[in-house]
């Protein structure tokens, strides 16, 4: 919780100080320079920042709060970098140029570079890797789902649709890593989802964990649902769900189900590594599903096979993606990692959560491909 309240408390201020900083840099432009012509700084900064809260008015109406937000500061950002260009090719060439180009050149940078944001997140691609393994379990095909938050950038029925993409890989299993649907997400448009997933045909079924956001944060009058609710939907769909439980499949792989790291988080309590797979027979390949790559030690120790996690959304934006490593809340943002015999997967999510933009990475599926060593 401190850590979102610092996010929170941190997005505030570079939103403030954007907005300041552009306001002061708006009249720049000749069109706006010659209205506010003879005019005293205060009143040129005021013309300024009315241009600036417009537009934020534009972009809220157009998305919401937290996506202007997200633009805005970026603008603010590349304005920052080009003035700082501007500034040190003017003294190179001693000449100071007839437009503003610092200001134009912020202002397309920053509609290409969110508008690649945009595409990356609505937009979602296969991600593949092949595990090898010594184990005797032959070959099984696994595509793994995480952070779909229903309804921030498909519906329900969206869902369907890259379900129907995915039912193209032919997979053996299917394993929802948490963040299946938001608090934002709409009774309907959870029951659509679960809905889609049943429909999927593989050999060893559909498997789920939950993620922070799952049972929601707030009263369940918000959404319209609870946590029961949606066990009751993904079950009646043929869906296991597993909380801090496993399953043998096929007498050759587990699948372990683990709580979210959130439970601990919100007072409650989820069993350790060691607990969880104390009994499971070692000569079969053990797959962890784990919302947030947060225990890796203890599950390198543990000897599982395969971790599987997403929360993370590929880190959303560059250059900060690895921010959540840097401050210790996550042990991987991204990609594959091998520690010991212990394959770590960590998804970008093939969605997002309220954010509209992946500039640090894309949306995605995963199908991984575990193949025995001969």
């Amino acid at each position: 919780m401190m850590l979102w309240i610092a996010i929170f408390a941190l997005a505030i201020i570079l939103v403030l100080a954007g907005i300041f900083y552009l306001s002061s840099r708006i009249c720049k432009f000749a069109c706006i320079n010659k209205i506010t012509r003879n005019k005293k700084p205060v009143r040129k900064f005021l013309i300024g920042f009315g241009v600036i809260v417009l537009w934020g008015i534009v972009e809220v109406i157009a998305m919401d709060g937290t996506n202007m937000a997200v633009c805005m500061v970026h603008l603010a950002v590349f304005w920052g970098i080009c003035d700082i260009c501007q500034y040190i090719i003017v003294k190179i060439v001693k000449r100071e140029p007839k437009i503003y180009i610092a200001g134009i050149c912020a202002i397309v940078i920053t509609v290409i570079y969110m508008g690649v944001g945009c595409y990356n997140a609505f937009n979602v691609w296969q991600t593949h890797y092949t595990v090898k393994t010594y184990k005797n379990i032959g070959n099984i095909r696994i595509v793994q789902i995480a952070d779909s938050h229903v309804g921030t950038t498909f519906d329900g029925k969206g869902f369907g649709k890259h379900m129907d993409t995915i039912q193209k890989t032919n997979p053996d299993l299917v394993l929802i890593t948490g963040d299946f649907v938001d608090d934002d997400t709409s009774k309907q448009d959870m029951i659509d989802s679960c809905k889609a997933l049943g429909r999927l045909k593989t050999t060893y079924g559909v498997y789920f964990s939950f993620g922070n956001h799952d049972k929601g944060y707030y009263d369940e009058s918000y959404r319209g649902y609870n946590v029961d609710d949606l066990i009751k939907e993904l079950e009646k769909n043929n869906v296991t769900v597993l909380q801090d439980e496993n399953v043998l499949i096929d007498d050759r792989i587990y699948i372990v189900g683990r709580q979210d790291y959130s439970e601990v988080e919100k007072g409650g309590t989820r069993a350790d590594m060691d607990e969880l797979v104390k009994n499971l027979d070692t000569d079969k390949y053990i797959v962890v599903m784990d919302h947030q790559p947060h225990d890796y030690d203890n599950q390198e120790k543990a000897g599982v096979d395969m971790v599987l996690s997403g929360h993370t959304h590929g880190g959303q934006f560059f250059p900060v993606n690895n921010a959540g490593v840097w401050i210790g809340a996550n042990d991987k943002t991204y990609g594959r990692e091998k520690r010991a015999d212990t394959d770590f997967i960590v998804t970008s999510g093939i969605s997002d959560w309220a954010l509209k933009f992946k500039t640090g990475c894309k949306s995605e599926y995963v199908v991984i491909d575990v193949e025995q060593n001969k």
